[in-house]
């Protein structure tokens, strides 16, 4: 839609708002009325050609004593949907008695098949109708949404000579203007839809084309099943289905498109649903679904050519373990989420609590087809929490294991920020593939885009730039040249380099005994008073001449004895109360021995001596080896610890393989300083530009 067109439509409905709703309802709930009237107009006006025809089957078919009448009239609608009331909205407009209105304004909702009874539903519009109609405005607003200067219906309204007047409304424009007017009417009561990222058609055009030009040579005449499981209002899945038919059409070739979402906030789904009945395409609107895709899924078990989506991010999901039964985070099993993989039947790919877009991703790749030739093509939208968030082992780095051990990530592309309407993050698209092209086997490409952006020339809430077509053709243009791209802006990896093993270094504790009478005053003095353990100490003391004792393992010893022959029991409590009040770390100090046994095949690397040391937890310390590391664990413990720490092993049980992506560690361009001549002219300068300032200044306040 041109951008003049659809600013005036804005204004439009604005002022419709202004007009109708002040002094009745807060901003903030203008949407509760604006919206579905928009929609309601959107079905009247794509109606109101046939409204006559319909009217006389609706007699024929009540003088019949024809009960099931929906698919009859919607034939003669010619749409998947219609209104069998006896009124239109226009005719309504003429209604003066607002009780009489209300009557006919009810009866003319109820006309709606039951395809769209659902919609109107979501809307809570019903709810509405008594306090609109109480203040006496619900005339005003029917005739503000049929003033014949704005066309909310699909189809263009012509001039008598046939050319077009007003264009229409596609899918995805209305959609635009859903996101535009809720962000308008939020933005006066400072409210945002945490999460919630309605994205633009610029953005959703190149997603389209990541998903479907890579393969256009592959797509036949066919059919094609194309899912969003955050559909939203189904933009999305409309630019989707344009594109390819666009495609296959080009090419020679005979499409059948099928299209599938769900969405779980009541007003995004009834105007999906509703463009999908608009755009004639009745059973396609079945296959839009209510509820949440995370704790609900209406497709399971279901796979699918092509998804496409733009999940929400950084909001909690915890609404989803009340769904699933008021559980907690480490009880689900769901097969999505929790998988068999790595010899491990509980692989978990989990994100954490407050973070739901990574479930998304792990849904669509549970939904990916492996029986055709094209597999399926996953084109997904993240921030870039997703790249790195989670250590390994954890939920996000295991489905991040999980897609890369499989070869599924084809490429990540880096978008510039200020992309969305309410929100200025960066964003990335995630592709990905189970039937690569050969050379793309075993190899993942990443684009930084985040220059390429053109700037509008009015902001649109926080979207401040766009990707022009020219910018869309180039980035597509880096996709296609894989390893051939400028370097600038695509590098092309092998799978291994964004994997790791995390491996815990451990190191011996070793203690050093300290006698004071600071030391034994104090143990009289604590909680667990012990006479007889003071006395002990004191009896050992006396066959010690050094005040401090580097070897833990040999006072010990001696401890025991000296018990044993006054019948003192050495409980772990006792033991304990040494520790605490008479020894301290000590590096220069024995290693404290937990356990003296022979082992068999003694490995010093993973810590398996024929005497087993004490662990000082204070020294832990995690590495992070990257798969890519010549020779591995093994060599990077001798290369890069022993030299430091000779008496270090390795927590063989804390091996853990974990995979991050990062575009800073390779794009990241650092900013060149100015040299010292530069620095020196400027301050010249400056001293030039204020000669004589001082001076003056001084001159001015002498008495």
């Amino acid at each position: 839609m041109d951008q003049q067109v659809y600013n005036k439509l804005i204004s439009f409905i604005w002022g419709i708002a202004n007009d109708c709703l002040v002094d009745i309802y807060p901003n903030s709930d203008y949407r509760k009325i604006i919206l579905p009237m928009m929609v309601i107009r959107r079905f009247d006006a794509v109606l109101e050609p046939t409204k006559e025809a319909v009217r006389r089957m609706k007699a024929d078919l009540d003088a019949a004593g024809i009960p099931e009448q929906d698919d009859a009239l919607c034939t003669v609608a010619r749409e998947a949907f219609c209104n069998y009331s006896d009124f239109t909205l226009r005719d309504l407009k003429s209604r003066t008695n607002q009780q009489q209105l209300k009557t006919d304004f009810i009866a003319y909702l109820d006309g709606f098949t039951k395809n769209v009874q659902d919609i109107i539903t979501k809307f809570k519009f019903r709810e509405q109708i008594d306090t609109l109609s109480s203040h006496d405005v619900l005339g005003l607003l029917i005739s503000k949404f049929i003033d014949p200067q704005i066309n909310l219906s699909s189809r263009p309204v012509m001039n008598p000579d046939g050319s077009e007047r007003l264009p229409g409304l596609d899918n995805h424009s209305m959609g635009t203007a859903f996101e535009e007017i809720i962000r308008m009417f939020n933005e006066q009561t400072n409210i945002t839809d945490a999460g919630r990222h309605f994205t633009p058609r610029d953005i959703v055009e190149l997603m389209a084309d990541l998903a479907f030009v890579p393969v256009a040579d592959r797509i036949k005449s066919t059919t094609y099943r194309i899912y969003d499981g955050a559909c939203g209002t189904g933009g999305m899945l409309t630019v989707a289905e344009e594109r390819i038919s666009e495609m296959s059409k080009k090419a020679g070739k005979t499409v059948s498109i099928y299209l599938y979402g769900q969405e779980n906030a009541d007003e995004t789904y009834a105007i999906a649903r509703a463009d999908m009945l608009v755009k004639g395409e009745g059973k396609q609107a079945d296959n839009i679904k209510f509820g949440s895709t995370i704790s609900d899924d209406k497709f399971p078990r279901e796979t699918f050519d092509f998804m496409i989506s733009n999940p929400p991010f950084g909001t909690s999901w915890k609404s989803d373990l009340k769904a699933w039964g008021d559980i907690k985070k480490e009880e689900i099993t769901d097969s999505r989420f929790v998988v068999s993989y790595g010899g491990n039947s509980d692989f978990s790919l989990l994100p954490d609590i407050g973070d739901p877009q990574m479930l998304f991703l792990a849904n669509n790749v549970s939904k990916m087809k492996t029986n055709t030739t094209l597999g399926s093509r996953i084109v997904e939208v993240h921030n870039s929490s997703s790249l790195f968030t989670g250590k390994a082992g954890q939920g996000p780095s295991n489905l991040r294991r999980y897609i890369i051990d499989q070869d599924l990530l084809e490429a990540i592309v880096a978008l510039p920020e200020n992309m969305f309407y309410n929100t200025g993050i960066g964003t990335f698209l995630w592709i990905v593939a189970n039937k690569k092209s050969k050379e793309r086997e075993g190899k993942i490409q990443l684009i930084d885009a985040t220059s390429m952006k053109s700037p509008l020339r009015k902001n649109l809430g926080e979207k401040k730039c766009e990707i022009s077509r020219n910018i869309r053709e180039e980035i597509l243009r880096f996709y296609m040249q894989f390893e051939n791209a400028d370097e600038q802006y695509s590098m092309v990896f092998n799978n291994s380099e964004f994997g790791y093993w995390s491996i815990d270094i451990m190191r011996p504790l070793r203690l050093a005994v300290k006698f004071t009478e600071e030391n034994l005053s104090a143990l009289l003095a604590g909680e667990s008073s012990d006479t007889a353990l003071c006395n002990l100490m004191r009896e050992v003391k006396q066959t010690i001449t050094e005040e401090i004792v580097l070897d833990y393992n040999a006072f010990m010893e001696r401890l025991l004895k000296v018990a044993e022959t006054k019948g003192v029991k050495m409980t772990s409590k006792r033991i304990k109360a040494i520790r605490t009040y008479f020894t301290d770390v000590c590096e220069d100090a024995e290693k404290v021995i937990l356990k003296q046994h022979s082992k068999e095949n003694a490995n010093p690397l993973y810590g398996i001596f024929p005497i087993e040391f004490e662990i000082d937890k204070a020294l832990k310390d995690t590495e992070l080896v990257p798969f890519t590391y010549d020779g591995g664990v093994e060599a990077f413990f001798r290369d890069e610890i022993l030299p430091y720490t000779p008496d270090a092993w390795i927590d063989k049980d804390s091996i853990t393989i974990g995979y991050e992506l990062s575009f800073a560690k390779y794009f990241y361009k650092p900013v060149e300083l100015r040299t010292v001549d530069e620095i020196i002219a400027d301050i010249v300068a400056i001293e030039k530009d204020t000669d004589g300032i001082l001076a003056g200044i001084i001159s001015e306040v002498k008495p």
